[in-house]
């Protein structure tokens, strides 16, 4: 198999239903997906190097297949395709989030992307899901999409942050907190 067709070097790609430029706003939309699921692969790999996140490397490889799953939902160009990515997904990283959050400690101001290099891959990862989301919404402003692709990105990006924190706490590495920070985030009251 030869892996260059020579049918884009004019500027164009296939999708699913027909051909556009190559910065057409669903190229760029799933083509910023598969950057971020490109960094994802970068944390997956060293957070591996880690028995403490043997758990979380395995949710990060099942994030990549459905970071596969919502650009391939994304590359449809006619609507009424058949879609991959459904609410489970987004509602499974929502029990994820719950425990890395209780698994680190509590925070009230801002903290700053780093600690671990685990954690400092987590938060490339927040970072680039955050663009993948902003794409997605300039997108379904212009195409009917699926929206379960939005919501999951959505819930992705606070995943991401909740394990960056809990790849800290599992490696014994404190967050750094923004020094300028107002107090942001609200604990729980106490019963």
């Amino acid at each position: 198999m030869k892996l260059y067709t020579r049918t884009g070097d004019k500027g164009q790609t296939s999708l699913k239903g027909g051909r556009v430029r190559k910065d057409d706003i669903r190229v760029e939309a799933y083509g910023t997906i598969d950057e971020l699921n490109c960094f994802v692969g970068q944390a997956a790999a060293e957070a591996a190097k880690h028995t403490e996140l043997a758990e979380m490397t395995g949710w990060l490889i099942d994030i990549q297949q459905e970071l596969f799953d919502c650009g391939s939902d994304l590359a449809f160009a006619a609507p009424g395709a058949p879609m991959k990515i459904d609410a489970e997904p987004a509602g499974r990283l929502e029990g994820w989030i719950d425990k890395y959050t209780a698994e680190a400690p509590e925070i009230t101001k801002f903290i700053l992307p780093g600690g671990s290099l685990v954690a400092a891959l987590l938060h490339v990862c927040r970072t680039v899901c955050r663009r993948a989301e902003r794409r997605v919404v300039t997108l379904a402003a212009e195409h009917e999409i699926n929206a379960e692709v939005l919501t999951y990105l959505n819930r992705l990006s606070d995943f991401f942050f909740a394990a960056a924190r809990a790849a800290n706490a599992k490696l014994g590495v404190a967050d750094t907190e923004y020094v300028r920070s107002a107090d942001v985030f609200r604990q729980p009251k106490k019963k």
